[in-house]
């Protein structure tokens, strides 16, 4: 197995040991377009990132014209969620993403960002009912869906299917600590791993599934304490969602960064004011409608047909 603890030094080969090359060289700094030809994968986050001491962002992302944007801006790592279900379709919880939705949105956002790796959100009841099924079901998101990696959300229990389905060759993000789709348990959302109960549960959980053959780690709404203490115990990467900046990589959902939502976690406070940009934008549309401010009209009929018309 393969340790991708953080160390200080530039490993030999990674990203970070090029950068100092190139600035020792006076060379400029790789384009966009350079950057771009290299797709992200699990061995280059590992590498480049983890190993390099380089913390990596990570954004959902549920279409392929932000995925775009988004791989073009140098994100390297993408989430299509089951948050869709909320930021795309209106629903009030994640639970009602539905399984071929996400599925086509995760082709979708492939499609968009190529050279980006894009890891699949599975649904609330895609995997929880039968182990077969979940495999299946991660199986039409590595195919149909084109996802690099499927996230589930899990604790101890779930790990004879997590065993099964890295045998067969799905690569499993394990989401501990906070899980939406079992909030309606515990009456809403809450943070965990706030006693030192939790916090060795929550350990255990994620030794577990690293020995079970999950090659990734998202925690959420957790202490830095015990992100910390998971970061020192396993060697996979560890992706964090309100988890403290031990993480190795971090996420939030887009439309929270952009300021498309009426409401954000604490710790996915905008960097935009992308939604009050949109109603000035909008107002001005109208306006321009009222008054038939159009601009010149781009289409004319060919040269002396309009007279016979």
């Amino acid at each position: 197995m393969t340790t991708v603890r953080p160390h200080a030094a530039a490993a030999p080969g990674s990203k970070a040991e090029a950068e100092v090359s190139r600035a020792a060289e006076g060379a400029p700094e790789a384009s966009p377009q350079e950057q771009k030809r290299r797709p992200v994968t699990l061995r280059t986050i590992c590498k480049d990132y983890v190993l390099a001491g380089e913390k990596f962002a990570c954004l959902t992302c549920y279409d392929a014209t932000t995925a775009k944007w988004l791989e073009r801006a140098g994100v390297p790592m993408l989430l299509v969620g089951d948050t869709a279900a909320e930021m795309i379709l209106g629903y009030a919880s994640t639970i009602h993403a539905p399984l071929d939705f996400l599925i086509t949105l995760n082709a979708a956002v492939k499609r968009g960002a190529p050279c980006t790796f894009v890891m699949a959100d599975m649904p609330f009841m895609s995997y929880q009912a039968e182990e077969a099924e979940g495999i299946r079901n991660a199986g039409r998101f590595m195919t149909e869906g084109m996802a690099d990696a499927v996230k589930l959300e899990v604790d101890r229990s779930f790990t004879p299917l997590v065993e099964k389905m890295a045998k067969a060759g799905v690569p499993v993000v394990a989401h501990i600590g906070c899980r939406p789709q079992q909030a309606k348990l515990r009456g809403g959302y809450r943070s965990v791993g706030r006693t030192a109960e939790e916090a060795a549960g929550m350990v255990a959980d994620a030794v577990a599934m690293e020995k079970a053959g999950a090659v990734m780690l998202l925690i959420e709404a957790a202490p830095n304490e015990v992100s910390a203490r998971i970061v020192e115990k396993t060697n996979i990467p560890v992706i964090g969602c309100g988890a403290g900046p031990a993480c190795h990589g971090q996420i939030v959902v887009l439309h929270d960064m952009l300021g498309l939502t009426d409401w954000q976690p604490a710790f996915a406070r905008p960097l935009v004011a992308m939604g009050s940009e949109m109603v000035e934008a909008a107002r001005q549309w109208i306006d321009k409608v009222r008054r038939s401010d159009l601009g010149e009209h781009p289409y004319r009929m060919k040269e002396g047909d309009a007279g016979k018309f």
